[in-house]
């Protein structure tokens, strides 16, 4: 670890290399600043309780997803509007299977319901979904769906729903399919129940 990035980010890359080894049972706060070779009082200099400096792991997930979906988008501006939602399901979804512990962390309700939080940990959590979510309106909306939030809503659950139970065994075990082959075949199911059989 570089001994002189600035402390603040030296603890949120340490916490984000942790759940991504570790998972989130291994951020405790302590751990974090004995990797970071500070005392354990020292973050709290820049993150005011435990749950603060989490959520600002979470948030780097969350650009990390961003950035996956930015470089989708990019590769997909020849492609209908249909055809990147598809890719930008499939990036969700493998997002989450190659990252489990960071895709738990950044959906962990108690996080994402930041109104308790400590006001200069701003923007909160749950705003971090917002820019994602308005990519999926979007291209609902230009896809033809009568109702684009409630639709990028409703498949983002679906979606949201894929990785959680595939993560759990649950879908391999009744697919009895391999990841690749069974994700895309429920990202493409999920995309045809909401957007319709038919591609725009």
């Amino acid at each position: 670890m570089d001994q002189e990035r600035p402390l603040r980010e030296r603890l949120i890359d340490i916490g984000a290399e942790l759940v991504m080894s570790e998972g989130t049972g291994a951020l405790g706060l302590r751990e974090i600043a004995r990797r970071a070779g500070v005392s354990h009082g020292a973050p709290r200099r820049y993150f005011p309780t435990h749950h603060s400096l989490l959520s600002a792991i979470a948030r780097r997930g969350f650009a990390d997803l961003g950035e996956r979906f930015a470089q989708v988008a990019a590769g997909a501006r020849e492609c209908t509007p249909r055809e990147r939602v598809r890719a930008i399901g499939c990036a969700y979804v493998g997002y989450a299977l190659e990252h489990p512990g960071m895709f738990e962390l950044m959906f962990r309700h108690d996080l994402l319901d930041s109104g308790g939080q400590d006001p200069s940990d701003e923007p909160r959590l749950r705003e971090s979904t917002l820019p994602l979510f308005s990519l999926l309106v979007a291209l609902a909306g230009r896809c033809g769906a009568a109702d684009p939030a409630v639709t990028a809503a409703a498949l983002w659950a679906n979606l949201h729903g894929v990785a959680q139970l595939w993560r759990w065994g649950s879908l391999p075990l009744v697919l009895g399919e391999d990841r690749a082959a069974g994700v895309e075949r429920l990202v493409d199911a999920a995309v045809d129940a909401h957007l319709g059989g038919v591609p725009a």
